[in-house]
């Protein structure tokens, strides 16, 4: 699933979309937007705030990638990874946090993200990543927005550890501007 796919439908149990996969960043803010080019609203620090009007409703998400990346077996390949907060009004969906991880996750798996001393059950499917209890997901962007980094796990469908850190700086500011953007 590409990012804007993710951006746009959300987590799986709201809607089921696939997409080909972005080799690049720019790739991946277009995906976000469901094939509707998306418009860089803002970088701060590592986070770009991106809108898009896919099908005519608007789209609003912050993505970065990882500062660092570890596999286990070492130097396994995989798709770039992405963490996003995607806002979509028309849903009335607000800062719903996911993340593409960049490989086809073992079936049925669960993962975790730990963010400022917290950890929060990920639930997988394809390639993404959504917290498993949805009301957990506004404490956990609030922990977003004070911590200095977020650190996700996964395991591939081919046995293979990945432990991903993304760095936070600038997500305030780039929610922040979700806020004044993406009101409708």
């Amino acid at each position: 699933m590409t990012p804007l796919a993710l951006a746009q439908s959300g987590s799986p149990k709201a809607a089921t979309k696939g997409a080909a996969k972005p080799a690049a960043k720019s790739e991946a803010a277009a995906a976000a937007a469901g094939g509707a080019e998306p418009t860089l609203m803002g970088q701060y620090g590592t986070w770009g705030a991106y809108t898009a009007s896919p099908n005519g409703k608007k789209v609003c998400f912050v993505l970065a990638k990882p500062s660092s990346s570890k596999t286990n077996p070492p130097n396994r390949p995989r798709d770039p990874a992405y963490a996003f907060v995607s806002t979509r009004p028309a849903e009335k969906v607000v800062n719903e946090v996911s993340i593409m991880i960049g490989y086809t996750l073992k079936p049925g798996s669960e993962s975790t993200v730990e963010v400022g001393g917290g950890s929060y059950a990920m639930y997988t499917q394809g390639d993404g990543l959504w917290i498993k209890n949805a009301a957990e997901e506004e404490r956990m962007v609030e922990a977003m927005r004070k911590a200095a980094d977020l650190t996700v796990k996964g395991v591939s469908a081919k046995g293979t550890e990945t432990t991903d850190t993304f760095s936070l700086k600038g997500l305030s500011q780039a929610l922040d501007r979700l806020a004044q953007d993406c009101k409708r």
